[in-house]
């Protein structure tokens, strides 16, 4: 069965409003799809449609200063802002949802959920977790910040994502780019997120004494959590997903292969399977749930 996407706009902290899409019975219990830093609601793949025939309300979000969100005023993009967001958007809506974040949207999940006390049902987190590799996040940044010009054509920006992920095959189809970027009034592309977003970057997973908040964040978990790695990560190594599982040990894991950070666009079929099997295994199976 198909489920038509229907946009909505959501408000976040300081009245910021947030773009978001739906897809699934209206009457279904939400799940909230928070995309990585960069990213926009268009990187989850399948996964949100996946969600709806297995009887969820599958919403997903444009963090601020990200795709058709707006971009905050006093270009704040602390790790406090977007838990902010979280928790009101979840907050607004007609119950609990699950909160799914990838990257910055687990972070903004985490720490909704646990320093916020943000009511969800369940957390996924993808590819990050309270440890995170130094290398990997300046891989991250150095990527983002390459081309503050911008690309001429969508065939550089092609270029320029073959060589960030070696392992992912080039699209031939570059239409789908375009959901991620923005034209310029002097024809060129730029991401699609607010420059701001940037400054003072690599993350504050890395000081200010984020790591200890997160930490603690993760001891006050008592909802049913999974934590995702693509086993290819330079993000999330290993001993930062064992170390997480300590910090949370009714948590449970799921390792993608041939996934690296980007786990949903790198395996889109595992990663979707993998969160679904969790939901279902976890929580009583939603009302209209179909077999698939």
């Amino acid at each position: 069965m198909e489920f038509p996407a229907r946009k909505t706009s959501l408000l976040g902290r300081d009245g910021i409003h947030l773009a978001a899409e739906t897809v699934g019975e209206e009457s279904a219990p939400p799940a909230l799809l928070l995309h990585g830093g960069g990213q926009t609601r268009h990187a989850w793949g399948g996964t949100a449609l996946a969600l709806a025939r297995d009887g969820w309300r599958a919403i997903s979000m444009d963090q601020r200063g990200h795709g058709d969100s707006e971009w905050a005023e006093d270009g704040d993009y602390g790790f406090e802002a977007f838990a902010a967001d979280v928790d009101l958007v979840a907050r607004s809506l007609d119950a609990p949802p699950v909160l799914i974040g990838a990257s910055l949207g687990g972070i903004a999940s985490l720490m909704a959920a646990g320093e916020l006390g943000t009511p969800a049902r369940a957390l996924v987190l993808v590819d990050v977790a309270v440890r995170i590799e130094r290398d990997g996040v300046n891989r991250i940044v150095d990527f983002m910040t390459a081309r503050p010009d911008g690309f001429e054509s969508l065939d550089e920006v092609a270029d320029a994502i073959a060589e960030y992920l070696p392992h992912r095959r080039r699209p031939t189809d570059l239409s789908g780019l375009s959901k991620n970027l923005r034209r310029g009034e002097d024809g060129r592309y730029r991401w699609h997120w607010d420059p701001r977003f940037m400054v003072g970057r690599p993350p504050r997973t890395l000081d200010a004494g984020a790591p200890e908040r997160m930490e603690a964040a993760a001891r006050n978990l008592a909802l049913p959590t999974l934590l995702v790695r693509g086993r290819l990560s330079d993000l999330l190594s290993e001993e930062g997903a064992r170390h997480f599982l300590d910090l949370v040990p009714h948590s449970r894991f799921a390792d993608v292969s041939e996934a690296g950070h980007m786990v949903a666009g790198d395996r889109n079929d595992l990663f979707t399977d993998a969160v679904t099997r969790f939901l279902r295994d976890t929580l009583s199976q939603p009302t209209g749930a179909m077999d698939r």
